[in-house]
């Protein structure tokens, strides 16, 4: 079963814990390693972490490919796309930016159109409003608000359902978000490393709240994609960190570079003078892709605009984990 974080004092004994085998191993990419084992075998024993995973309840067929669902009574919905062999095929869940739908981001990103001839299931799925608060619109729970839907367990449990009924991959399971979608894709990486083999975060940052906890957290492959002149993640090369609570999107992928121990293979210059950067070691699965959008603010990348055409990097990315 997985497992979900607590705050309480057990976080500290689950942190010394950590530090202790990081001080023997360094992080790994695969999952299957002795040293993730050995860490999870850590922190059963002291008995640190929970994390209740509930089964999915109200599954309906609402078109043909577009299904409702409830989970801890909040109501989504999905649209999923398969290919012609679902057997063993990865999964790709999809979470929109705030205020939008799971029809929406397909509208713009048309993500499933390059992803399912390449063998992978694309889903993409709508959020929900904060219970907490009337006025918010359809979004996710990434950590910015102190409370709100437990939208991590939900995402877990729509994956173990989805996989179970179509037979799907039980070990490489993706997701890609788009601004609070991709900030939510920040706390999956922090809190759910362990279960991901890859996340994509398109103009997303990481919360406050949650890189305070990253020490935390479990490697796993990570590509982040940034406009230039994104004005709402925090960059230290524009000057917007000085202001901001979050950390610098510079910051963050440094920080995941660091843990997993990964030195920079690849540095290109692509589309209109944008700049991709990767991230690798031999001894690791884990990789870390950094891609710099020349003059691009926060919108999903456009390639009549920007000259990249973000779904063949992000597939690209995808095979190279799989």
């Amino acid at each position: 079963m997985y497992m979900k974080r607590q705050k309480s004092t057990s976080v500290i004994l689950y942190i010394l814990v950590s530090v202790m085998l990081i001080c023997l191993t360094a992080c790994s990419g695969d999952k299957a390693s002795d040293s993730r084992t050995t860490t999870e075998e850590a922190i059963s024993e002291a008995e640190t972490l929970t994390r209740d995973i509930h089964k999915l309840s109200d599954v309906k067929s609402i078109s043909d490919n577009k299904y409702s669902c409830s989970y801890d009574g909040v109501s989504h919905e999905f649209i999923l796309f398969l290919p012609n062999e679902t057997t063993d095929a990865p999964l790709v869940l999809m979470l929109h930016g705030y205020g939008e739908s799971a029809e929406r981001f397909r509208y713009y990103s048309h993500f499933e159109q390059s992803a399912v001839p390449e063998g992978y299931a694309v889903c993409y799925i709508t959020g929900a409003a904060n219970p907490n608060d009337s006025t918010s619109s359809n979004g996710w729970n990434s950590g910015i608000a102190a409370d709100g839907n437990d939208d991590l367990s939900f995402l877990i449990s729509l994956s173990d359902y989805l996989r179970e009924e179509y037979g799907l991959n039980k070990d490489k399971l993706f997701a890609i978000g788009f601004s609070n979608g991709a900030f939510m894709i920040h706390r999956l990486a922090v809190e759910a490393g362990d279960v991901f083999t890859g996340l994509i975060s398109v103009a997303g940052k990481m919360p406050e709240s949650i890189w305070a906890e990253r020490e935390a957290g479990f490697c796993t492959s990570f590509f982040q994609v940034t406009g230039e002149k994104d004005d709402v993640v925090p960059m230290n090369s524009s000057g917007t960190s000085k202001y901001a609570k979050d950390p610098a999107i510079e910051d963050v992928i440094d920080y995941w570079v660091q843990k997993a121990g990964l030195s920079k293979t690849d540095e290109s210059e692509v589309g209109n003078r944008s700049v991709l950067t990767k991230y690798g070691a031999d001894s690791e699965k884990i990789s870390i892709w950094n891609l710099w959008i020349k003059d691009a603010r926060h919108s999903w990348p456009d390639e009549s605009v920007n000259k990249i055409n973000i779904n063949e990097y992000i597939i690209e990315f995808l095979n190279g984990l799989r």
